[in-house]
C-alpha cells in the first residue's frame, strides 16, 4: 500500500513539475504552445501505460493439490475422471469421444455417472463441485 502511495505520490509530482515548466516557457516565450501540448500528452501517455502494466499483472493463482482421496471416496473410475476433466475443459461430447478413442454413447454414459457421483443436473453444476472438492 505505501509503495502505490508513493507511486501515485511521485506521478503527481511529476505533473506538478510538468505544469510549471510549461508555465515557465510560455511566460518566456521560448517554445511554442504546440511543443507544451505535446509534451504534456506524451507525459500522460506514460503514466496511462504506467498505470495499465500495473492494472494488468496476472497474479499466479493459488497451486492447488489435487485430492486423489477424494476421486477414490466419489467412486470415480479412471475413465470417468479422464472424462470430467475433459468436460472442465469444455470440449463436447463428440470432442471427447474422439480424444479418448470411444464411441459418444460411451462418453454419454459416463458423463450421466459422473452427474449422479457428484449430485449435479448440470454438466457446469458439476465442473464447479470438482472444484470445490479440488479434484479437477
Amino acid at each position: 500500500m505505501k509503495k502505490t502511495v508513493l507511486v501515485f505520490g511521485l506521478l503527481i509530482l511529476a505533473l506538478l513539475l510538468l505544469f510549471q515548466f510549461s508555465k515557465y516557457t510560455l511566460i518566456s516565450g521560448d517554445l511554442q504552445i504546440e511543443y507544451i501540448m505535446a509534451f504534456v500528452a506524451l507525459a500522460f501517455l506514460g503514466i496511462g501505460l504506467f498505470i495499465n502494466k500495473r492494472t494488468q499483472k496476472q497474479r499466479p493463482l493459488p497451486n492447488r493439490e489435487i485430492d486423489l482421496n477424494k476421486v477414490e471416496e466419489l467412486g470415480l473410475s479412471k475413465r470417468e475422471y479422464e472424462v470430467l476433466k475433459e468436460v472442465a475443459l469444455g470440449l463436447s461430447n463428440q470432442e471427447i469421444a474422439g480424444k479418448l478413442f470411444v464411441s459418444e454413447s460411451t462418453i454419454k454414459t459416463h458423463v450421466s455417472n459422473l452427474l449422479v457421483k457428484l449430485n449435479a443436473k448440470r454438466r457446469t453444476q458439476a465442473i464447479q463441485i470438482s472444484k470445490n472438492l479440488n479434484i479437477i
